[in-house]
């Protein structure tokens, strides 16, 4: 415990809670349709495929704008970054709040809450530059906890929606982004550098060719795969289990939230261990140990098991997914220091894309075969395969990248 508060220490530690806060309330934009899906559903009249369709919409618009944070960050610095994502998510909440009438004015929401998803690009870069490299891994883990925002929203918002209408917490939640808005700006310190207005000029003509020459590594490919199958699943999950519970094992609304919530927590609290584990082992050695569990745990979650069951199972694959998200960006910035920004949104828009396609063929194969169970399936021969390439891959074919 002493060497953990010492690691802590040995940087500036504002900063990170600066980027932890701003992560949290991110999530709780991010995931606020999953959060209050069966009461739009109710309201709306939606099939199993329009309700996993409109859940996943901010988790693809996040993907892709985990892209353009990360390249604004290398480009116009971090901290200017994350105070423009603070304001688009104000302005999302605000149009979820005053002018969502229709599935379609929802769908159009849930792009703009994508934004919220655009954080990632923006704290942890934030949190790298604030740590030794020997103590990056736990403050990416301990900033990237800031996830434990899909707890909160996930308990807080089923209740808040019985009490006031789900509408009205779109407009509650401008509260908590306005704060937080304001202590990042007073806490967080941004160390790097963005580009002069020269190389600004001649960087934004080309910027997708740094991104491009990103991604003729083999290496930026298996780092976005193991990145998908981590934080999508997670993401994925946390967005859908709601309806899940609903549909599948006929909780109200306020419990399938609760269980939600408990099955959230763990892949939230135990992300910092993973951080810390693979400081110490290699993220690629701590990922072997965690794509295994997961499959077994979703092959037993595929057969759709008593509610306990089902809980206990979905706690456990969501936590060892949180463990494997630490895994996976501790990786990140030893590999890619020179593109730290850019390389983060890479790989975070990689875990957006998996998480918005995880609950669409859950929600797909649902209408298809009146069953769940399929979808789980898939997801643990995905996990399958990511363990298989885990064990394929050598780190002596990685590591020279920033050379």
């Amino acid at each position: 415990m002493a060497q953990f508060f010492t690691a802590v220490r040995s940087g500036h530690w504002p900063t990170l809670l600066g980027v932890w806060l701003h992560l949290t309330i991110s999530f709780m934009v991010w995931l606020l349709i999953g959060a209050l899906g069966v009461l739009i559903a109710e309201t709306f009249g939606l099939t199993a495929t329009e309700k996993v369709i409109a859940v996943a919409v901010p988790l693809l618009g996040g993907a892709f704008l985990r892209v353009v944070a990360g390249w604004s960050c290398d480009w116009f610095g971090a901290k200017c970054t994350g105070i423009a994502v603070l304001i688009g998510e104000l302005i999302a909440v605000l149009w979820g709040w005053l002018a969502v009438h229709s599935y379609a004015d929802l769908i159009v929401m849930g792009l703009l809450l994508g934004v919220g998803g655009a954080s990632f690009a923006v704290t942890l870069p934030l949190a790298g530059r604030a740590y030794p490299t020997e103590h990056q891994g736990l403050a990416l883990g301990l900033a990237a906890s800031g996830n434990i925002g899909t707890v909160f929203i996930m308990f807080c918002a089923p209740r808040w929606g019985a009490m006031i209408g789900w509408q009205q917490v779109f407009g509650l939640m401008a509260v908590p982004i306005l704060v937080t808005l304001a202590l990042f700006v007073i806490l967080v310190q941004d160390n790097g550098t963005p580009a002069s207005e020269g190389v600004r000029r001649d960087s934004n003509a080309r910027w997708w060719h740094v991104a491009a020459e990103l991604m003729q590594h083999r290496s930026m490919y298996w780092l976005c795969f193991a990145y998908a199958v981590t934080f999508g699943g997670f993401v994925g999950l946390c967005s859908l289990l709601p309806i899940f519970f609903h549909d599948q094992y006929g909780m109200d609304l306020v419990t399938s939230g609760t269980m939600t919530a408990l099955c959230g927590l763990g892949g939230s609290l135990i992300r910092p261990l993973g951080g810390y584990v693979a400081d110490r082992i290699s993220g690629v050695r701590a990922l072997r140990l965690v794509f295994p569990t997961i499959m077994v745990l979703t092959i037993g979650i595929g057969y759709l098991p008593p509610m306990w069951a089902a809980v206990s199972l979905m706690a456990l694959a969501v936590g060892v997914m949180g463990f494997g998200n630490g895994a996976v960006f501790q990786i990140v910035p030893e590999w890619y220091q020179k593109h730290i920004g850019l390389a983060s949104g890479l790989v975070g828009a990689a875990g957006g894309l998996g998480g918005f396609l995880l609950p669409i063929w859950l929600g797909v194969l649902k209408d298809m075969t009146g069953t769940y169970q399929t979808g789980f399936w898939i997801l643990a021969m995905v996990a399958a395969s990511a363990w298989a390439s885990a064990i394929s891959i050598r780190r002596r074919q990685t590591a020279p990248l920033n050379a």
